[in-house]
């Protein structure tokens, strides 16, 4: 009896000091973009399920934003600074920041926000149901997906043919461009399409990529938004409005600030869940034990008012099997 009142007591003991009251928790937030390339309302639901879940910014909780605005290369001091800021979690976006956030600290809970690929094959977590160490989080499916949207374009343009893809080649994105490459160069050859690789280092190279494309006569674009391709969203869509080439994209916040087409996992949702997560882990929840979560849900999202402006015409029966339509 008095063994098991002992455990109980400290049982409590250790979840009051999990979440001690009147604590003000720092959460870390390491993104390959900027302020305006956050998605907004994937965002805003992560907000609202932290605010759910009793995290409220001001009072319980303080976010503290690095931005590498493109340079990845940035990530290294810049996950350094949040150690510094002594934050109790980090939630890093991308394989960079999350590999950046894991050698600067071994002791600080680390939650990928979106790691492409394969978490386990880029070093990250010990495997997908037990992460080990202090790294977990959320994959966001992108190169298994690559072969589908090369499908989707073709449905949506019937006659094409000539087929470009934008890429960052550069340093640790360079093994999930390549995936996203060989995915759709696969699904591009059986279907009778020639693929063009667009590959850029620096943002000062996209204007060149798509005067390729346009020399190229490449009829559309399927765009791989990693590395610096992310923080450069406006300027991306606006050269394909300019250039007239329907681009299909690998994150739907591109669709939604005005890019034509995009099928990926649902932002809103993988959002919610690093909220979750979040709580989990202020609340005393180890990283290694919290098993590392891939998407679910995917979304077709096609942006009318951009396919007017091109002058595309949508077949009917791909808008009908789209999730969001935006007129």
């Amino acid at each position: 009896m008095c063994f098991a009142l002992s455990a109980l007591l400290l049982a409590l003991s250790v979840s009051a000091q999990a979440q001690q009251p009147g604590k003000v928790y720092r959460v870390g937030y390491l993104s390959p973009g900027s302020t305006t390339t956050i998605p907004g309302q994937a965002n805003e639901a992560y907000r609202h399920s932290l605010r759910d879940l009793g995290w409220i910014e001001g009072q319980n909780i303080v976010i503290e934003y690095r931005f590498a605005e493109g340079k990845t290369e940035r990530f290294p001091e810049l996950a350094a600074e949040l150690v510094q800021r002594n934050v109790d979690v980090v939630v890093a976006f991308g394989v960079a920041a999350s590999r950046a956030a894991k050698q600067a600290t071994t002791k600080v809970p680390i939650i990928m926000g979106n790691a492409d690929d394969d978490p386990v094959r880029q070093g990250l977590v010990a495997s997908l149901a037990q992460p080990g160490g202090n790294v977990t989080g959320f994959t966001n499916i992108g190169s298994d997906l690559a072969g589908k949207r090369v499908e989707l374009l073709k449905e949506i343009i019937p006659k094409l043919s000539r087929l470009g893809i934008l890429v960052d080649s550069r340093g640790v994105v360079t093994g999930t461009a390549e995936t996203f490459v060989k995915e759709s160069e696969a699904v591009a050859k059986a279907l009778g399409i020639k693929l063009r690789p667009l590959r850029v280092k620096v943002s000062a190279e996209l204007d060149a990529a798509f005067r390729i494309a346009v020399q190229e006569r490449a009829e559309a674009l399927t765009v791989v938004t990693t590395g610096l391709i992310g923080p450069s969203r406006g300027q991306v869509i606006e050269l394909a409005a300019k250039t007239r080439l329907a681009a299909m994209y690998s994150n739907p916040s591109f669709t939604l600030a005005g890019g034509l087409v995009s099928y990926a996992s649902d932002d809103v949702e993988r959002y919610r869940g690093i909220a979750s997560y979040v709580d989990k882990i202020l609340k005393g929840t180890k990283p290694a034990d919290l098993p590392v979560v891939r998407p679910k849900k995917f979304e077709l999202i096609i942006n009318l008012k951009t396919a007017k402006q091109i002058g595309l015409t949508v077949p009917p029966a791909v808008l009908v099997r789209a999730d969001r339509v935006i007129r």
